[in-house]
């Protein structure tokens, strides 16, 4: 009978966890880059760019790419496949605002399944200056939302984001 009631108390923590965590994610993190704008938008629009800044790209440089479609549009998709660091998945153009905003979906298979929405956004605070924001936002489903008491998206990726603008900006900037 004690473990009907453990059981029980188990389940209803986690009920308790689910229904008081935070069912949405969002991580963003941006960058000044000293080059005119429409020259920054126009290397983030191609997707195959991401090869030379992605952190992730360094991470695994082995990690297998196909493409389809035209890089640079709505519908073109990048899918790769990496090492444990990476997984794999897909990543697929679904809006450009010209000179400044590029939106794509991310779908990851591995290691685990789940759909995220991404963007590139591009803005002028100050002549020769531009910003640079790079986010994503998705849903937490359960058992995931358990976890969001333990675990932050914004912490496990945000120092990802930060050393891809970094990259980003070395590339623009020395070019």
């Amino acid at each position: 009978m004690l473990f009907v009631y453990i059981l029980i108390g188990i389940l209803v923590l986690i009920a308790i966890l689910h229904l008081t965590a935070k069912k949405q994610y969002v991580v963003k993190r941006d960058i000044n880059i000293q080059k005119p704008a429409d020259k920054v938008f126009e290397y983030l629009k191609y997707l195959k760019n991401q090869d030379h800044w992605s952190p992730w790209s360094r991470k695994d440089p082995d990690m297998k790419k196909v493409y389809e479609g035209v890089d640079g549009t709505v519908g073109f998709v990048s899918k790769w496949d990496g090492n444990k660091e990476v997984g794999s998945g897909e990543q697929e153009i679904t809006g450009i605002i010209p000179g400044k905003r590029i939106e794509s979906q991310l779908r990851f298979i591995k290691p685990m399944k789940s759909t995220s929405d991404a963007w590139l956004a591009v803005s002028t605070p100050n002549p020769g200056i531009t910003n640079v924001a790079w986010g994503f936002s998705g849903k937490n489903k359960f058992p995931f939302t358990v976890m969001t008491h333990f675990m932050s998206m914004d912490k496990m990726v945000g120092k990802d984001f930060e050393a891809g603008l970094k990259n980003v900006k070395e590339i623009l900037e020395d070019n």
